[in-house]
């Protein structure tokens, strides 16, 4: 009897050791670093995505663009060189979705603020009424940091055509008119390679705790 229990006091010691070290190895495979996607128009309803490029399956980037901040100053994509940044689509005068939006930017900015890796950049899609004097009065109510986020406005069709061919994030109106667009809710996260890596509800507090967690996992790419 003394020499089961010695033999069963060594079997659980085996067992109990090897349950550890299986249980090490389960926990380093769930948590070994998962890159995220690379967003292709193909992986994006077609509904936000132009016809011309509906089928492209990769060497999807964010195209060249230029346009106007709020303080009057140039933006180009050179101004987001070597950056991680979060766009979206927005209009000063909406009064639906666009409060919330710009809350949650402004909750992103806060976390962001001392990260010279990361910047945010909010597109304008009624820039006939989004002069830069609107922006710079839109921005300073919601309290934009002029170092991190820029506020911009420019031609109607350059919008467009950057929302629908490069951030894949607005739907046209379906009226038939020239660029008329119709900004969603999204907030797109880009790499330093002008890639989409991510689409997020721009309203929705737990989009922004995922978006702000795939900010860090980013961060983590060479």
């Amino acid at each position: 009897m003394l020499s089961f229990f010695k033999d069963y006091k060594l079997f659980a010691i085996v067992f109990g050791g090897i349950s550890v070290i299986i249980t090490a190895i389960i926990y380093n495979t769930l948590n070994v670093y998962q890159p995220l996607p690379i967003y292709q128009p193909t992986m994006v309803t077609s509904e936000l995505v132009d016809s011309t490029i509906q089928h492209q399956k990769k060497y999807h980037k964010i195209a060249d663009f230029s346009f106007t901040n709020q303080n009057g100053k140039t933006i180009t994509q050179n101004d987001y060189k070597d950056k991680i940044y979060v766009a979206d689509f927005f209009f000063t005068t909406c009064r639906t979705i666009c409060p919330i939006m710009t809350d949650h930017m402004a909750q992103i900015q806060k976390e962001i603020i001392n990260d010279n890796e990361v910047m945010l950049l909010s597109h304008s899609v009624t820039p006939e009424i989004d002069s830069v004097a609107q922006l710079k009065r839109y921005a300073k109510k919601k309290g934009v940091n002029d170092k991190k986020w820029n506020l911009v406005t420019g031609d109607k069709k350059e919008i467009y055509k950057l929302a629908r061919k490069s951030y894949l994030a607005v739907k046209d109106n379906g009226d038939g008119g020239p660029f008329d667009m119709v900004h969603t809710e999204n907030f797109m996260l880009i790499d330093k390679k002008r890639q989409i890596r991510g689409f997020y509800d721009g309203t929705n507090t737990e989009d922004i705790d995922r978006l702000l967690a795939d900010i860090a996992i980013l961060k983590q790419e060479k």
